[in-house]
C-alpha cells in the first residue's frame, strides 16, 4: 500500500488533521480531546497571530484515501533571533504503532527544517512552552489534564529509534490539599500581611472582574518567563487570543492576584478544578451542550490543577507566594478538593521543585522532549 505525504493544504486536509487523534486515540482510556473550536482556531493561520512569527509545515500521512498520521512543523524565528538559536521544531505527531509513518513524516519536517537552514530539529515543542510539550516518558496510568500531551509508550522506542535523544525533562507533582496548613507558611503567610500594608490580595468571583487583568497578568508572565527554555513573549494579539481560549472555562475563585497600593500587579498565580471528564463526556465539542458538562465536571472533581504563576523580580523572596499558596488552598479546600496538579515543572528549576516538596509532592508524571543534529 502506498504512502503518501501530504501537506495540508485544503479544508479537507484541514479537517483531517484536526480530528486524527480522535481515530488514533478512542480506545485509550487517558486521553482527553482536544477541544474542537480552540483547535479549530489554534491551527489556523488568519485566527492564531503565533503563525506570524514563525515559517510552519503541517503534514497528514495517507494509505490510499485513510489519514494514518500528522505532524507540524514550526521554525520559530523570534525566538531563534532571541536566542541565537538554529533549531527547528515538530509537534502534534500522531500515528498508530506504525513506525514507517512515523519515520516518514518526522523525516519529511526534518528535511524541510535543514532545508531552511537549521542545525537541529527538536520536540515536541509548539509555539510556545504554554502549548502542550514533550511526550510521557512516566505515568502512563495517571489522568491526562488540559494543555498536556496524551501519548503510547510506542511513541518513546521510535524517538530513539529515529535518532533522537533527550533534550530536557519536565516533571508533574501531585500534591495532597492538607487538612492543617503547615505553620511555617501560615508564620510567612502572617509577616507578609503584617509588614507590608501596601499589598494587597485580590479576589474574584465573576469572569467580567478578571477582563481588566488580563493583560497586566500576561505582561507579568512576559516579564517573569523570559528566560525560561522555549518561552517567547507574547505580543497584544497573542494576549487576546490566549486569553480567549480559556477565559470562558476558568474559576474566577481560583486566580488570585497581588497588586500594590498604585494598583500595579506584583504576582500572580492561576489554576483550575480539572475538566477533563467534562471534555470527554462531550468529546471535545462544546455546542450545543458540551460546555454544560465541562463546567459541571469542575463542581464533580476532586482535583485542582495549576497553570501559570509568577511574581515580578524585584518582589521575590518576600513570601508573596506563600501569600498566594495559602488563599489558593484556602479556596480549593472550601470548595472540597483533594489533590493538586503542578503542570508542567522543568526538571531544571530546583527552587520550584524544592518548594512543591516542601508542601509533600510527589513526582507522578515526567514528559521529555527531544532534540537531533540535522
Amino acid at each position: 500500500m502506498t504512502l503518501e505525504i501530504k501537506e495540508v493544504n485544503t479544508k479537507k486536509d484541514f479537517r483531517s488533521f484536526i480530528n486524527l487523534p480522535y481515530q488514533i486515540h478512542k480506545a485509550h482510556p487517558n486521553w482527553v480531546p482536544p477541544i474542537y473550536s480552540d483547535d479549530l482556531k489554534f491551527f489556523n493561520s488568519k485566527k492564531n497571530d503565533s503563525f506570524s512569527s514563525s515559517d510552519t509545515l503541517m503534514l497528514i500521512a495517507k494509505h490510499e484515501k485513510l489519514v494514518v498520521g500528522r505532524i507540524m512543523g514550526i521554525i520559530h524565528h523570534k525566538y531563534n533571533m532571541m536566542h541565537q538559536a538554529e533549531e527547528g521544531r515538530f509537534c502534534f505527531l500522531e500515528t498508530h504503532e506504525d513506525f514507517s509513518v512515523a519515520f516518514a513524516l518526522i523525516n519529511r519536517i526534518e528535511l524541510w527544517a535543514k532545508e531552511n537552514g537549521m542545525k537541529k530539529l527538536i520536540g515536541p515543542l509548539g509555539f510556545s512552552d504554554k502549548d502542550p510539550q514533550g511526550f510521557l516518558v512516566e505515568g502512563f496510568n495517571e489522568p491526562v489534564v488540559i494543555a498536556t500531551n496524551c501519548n503510547f509508550p510506542f511513541m518513546i522506542r521510535f524517538m530513539e529509534k529515529a535518532g533522537y535523544t533527550k533534550k530536557i525533562d519536565l516533571v508533574v507533582y501531585k500534591l495532597m490539599i492538607p487538612e492543617v496548613f503547615p505553620l511555617f507558611y501560615k508564620n510567612i503567610h502572617t509577616r507578609v500581611t503584617s509588614n507590608n500594608k501596601s499589598i494587597r490580595l485580590i479576589n474574584f468571583s465573576s469572569r467580567r472582574q478578571l477582563r481588566p487583568y488580563v493583560k497586566p497578568v500576561f505582561e507579568l508572565l512576559n516579564e517573569t518567563f523570559k528566560d525560561i527554555f522555549a518561552f517567547s513573549p507574547l505580543n497584544d494579539k497573542e494576549m487576546k487570543e490566549f486569553a480567549n481560549r480559556y477565559l470562558f472555562i476558568l474559576d474566577p475563585k481560583f486566580i488570585k492576584v497581588i497588586e500594590n497600593e498604585n494598583k500595579e500587579l506584583l504576582a500572580f498565580i492561576l489554576s483550575m478544578p480539572d475538566i477533563s471528564e467534562g471534555i470527554k463526556k462531550c468529546k471535545g465539542k462544546v455546542l450545543p451542550f458540551g460546555l454544560f458538562h465541562i463546567l459541571r465536571s469542575q463542581k464533580k472533581t476532586g482535583q485542582l490543577n495549576l497553570l501559570l504563576g509568577g511574581i515580578k523580580p524585584a518582589f521575590r523572596n518576600l513570601g508573596l507566594d506563600s501569600v498566594l499558596g495559602i488563599s489558593l488552598l484556602e479556596e480549593a479546600k472550601k470548595a472540597g478538593l483533594k489533590v493538586i496538579d503542578s503542570h508542567l515543572i522543568l526538571e531544571n528549576n530546583t527552587k520550584m521543585r524544592a518548594e512543591v516538596e516542601k508542601m509533600g509532592g510527589v513526582v507522578y508524571k515526567r514528559y521529555r522532549i527531544f532534540e537531533k543534529t540535522l
